[in-house]
């Protein structure tokens, strides 16, 4: 009974981030959408948006691996020490990513706040008219 729950619980938690995110396409194909050459604004915000993006999918990604380590660290030192340790790298793990996505929030809210219309990373060229 034990391990078909486990079974379970590893398929589900392989198999229902592809079913949430079947849009999100993880890191982009190419981080320069033009050829260097022929550039747009549009094509420079697009740079920005996916260097962005890139940032935040190894952001998660790294927080997820350190949380596994810490996890494993916690679960397996004997000495207080070493527990103490692996709740530290937790802790500042998660202040980390909480601090990385509260930047991307503050920066997409400024943006929007600032300009005072419904202007988002991908209309920011009609709006400035560049």
């Amino acid at each position: 009974l034990r391990r078909t729950f486990f079974l379970l619980i590893a398929f589900s938690l392989l198999t229902l981030p592809s079913v949430l995110f079947a849009q999100q396409r993880g890191l982009p194909d190419r981080i320069v959408p033009c050829n260097g050459i022929d550039c747009t604004c549009d094509d420079l915000i697009q740079l920005a948006q996916n260097i962005i993006n890139a940032g935040i999918y190894i952001a998660v990604f790294l927080s997820a691996v350190l949380f596994a380590y810490a996890g494993w660290q916690y679960m397996t030192q004997e000495t207080i020490g070493g527990k103490q340790d692996a709740k530290g790298l937790i802790q500042n793990t998660a202040i980390g990513l909480v601090v990385i996505l509260a930047a991307w929030l503050f920066v997409d809210t400024l943006m929007t706040e600032t300009l005072r219309t419904s202007v988002t990373w991908n209309n920011i060229c009609q709006y400035l008219k560049l």
